[in-house]
């Protein structure tokens, strides 16, 4: 009943291999186990690997217990434990994702710092998932709470929807992240961007995470907001986003979206026996 924990700017995870476990992740489990006050407390659960005709796959949960279909920090901190578990010795590799495939590559030895192609990108609603007529969701209104704000929504493999602002904070993310999230023109919910440009090359985010709720940084989020700045002609190819927790770099190149940030080992450990109890099917 072996877990690691590590986190990408403050944005943690736990790592949960199914190899060194046989936790079942229900939906209360997984609730349990991110749990900060009675669990390890986490912002998800990395589930992998999990090997499929020689393919090395990952799941991804909320700490809600729903299933993600990407998330940036959480593939970066998975890769550095297949490096850390010799499941890979070569510092180029892929592997899938609910929301698609990602190639890593590892910039130093100790995988500590990690670049992700994420993938491509679209912001055609049927493919976010956005309700309403086929079209690119780009600059429109959306009224929340009887206030008109602006977004553009686009999908990484996951989707996002960003709020460009002249002022942003974690007050708003708290307050309007949830209802942007669940809004219904928002089909499978949403991940919400508060944007503020700094200048061409860089961008502040606030961020409100769907199943998470408000974190200190996000690899999806951050490949999402810049996209979007440079999709409205805020922001060039290569672009720093600034978050609470740090930084991330990110460039794009076409079709393709690349992101380097760091990642930190926390802790490992094993479950005992009395929270083991708690832990339906143990």
């Amino acid at each position: 009943m072996h877990y690691y924990k590590y986190h990408g700017l403050g944005n943690d995870y736990i790592v949960m291999d199914p190899q060194k476990t046989d936790i079942k992740l229900t939906t209360e489990n997984v609730k349990l186990i991110c749990d900060r006050n009675f669990g390890v407390g986490s912002d998800g659960i990395l589930y992998g690997p999990i090997f499929a005709d020689k393919t090395i796959c990952l799941k991804i949960y909320n700490p809600d217990g729903s299933l993600a279909e990407k998330s940036g920090n959480g593939v970066r901190i998975f890769s550095r434990y297949l490096v850390e578990s010799k499941y890979v010795n070569k510092s180029n590799f892929s592997f899938r994702t609910d929301g698609g495939n990602v190639e890593i590559s590892v910039l130093k030895d100790d995988a500590s710092l990690i670049k992700v192609n994420m993938g491509g990108i679209t912001f055609t609603s049927s493919k976010i998932p956005v309700n309403g007529a086929e079209r690119e969701v780009i600059n429109e209104k959306l009224n929340i709470g009887g206030k008109n704000y602006n977004i553009t929504c686009l999908s990484i493999g996951n989707p996002h929807c960003v709020i460009p602002m002249n002022d942003i904070s974690k007050e708003a993310a708290l307050s309007i992240g949830p209802l942007v999230e669940n809004n219904p023109l928002f089909p499978n919910r949403i991940n919400v961007q508060f944007l503020k440009i700094l200048d061409k090359e860089n961008i502040r985010i606030e961020i409100w995470e769907r199943g998470a709720g408000y974190t200190l940084a996000s690899g999806s989020s951050s490949c999402a907001a810049a996209c979007a700045a440079n999709k409205l002609g805020l922001a060039g190819n290569k672009i720093s986003v600034h978050m609470p927790g740090g930084k991330i770099n990110v460039d794009i190149a076409g079709n393709n979206i690349y992101m380097t940030g760091p990642v930190s080992s926390v802790s490992e450990g094993n479950f005992t026996k009395e929270f083991l109890s708690l832990i339906t099917g143990c």
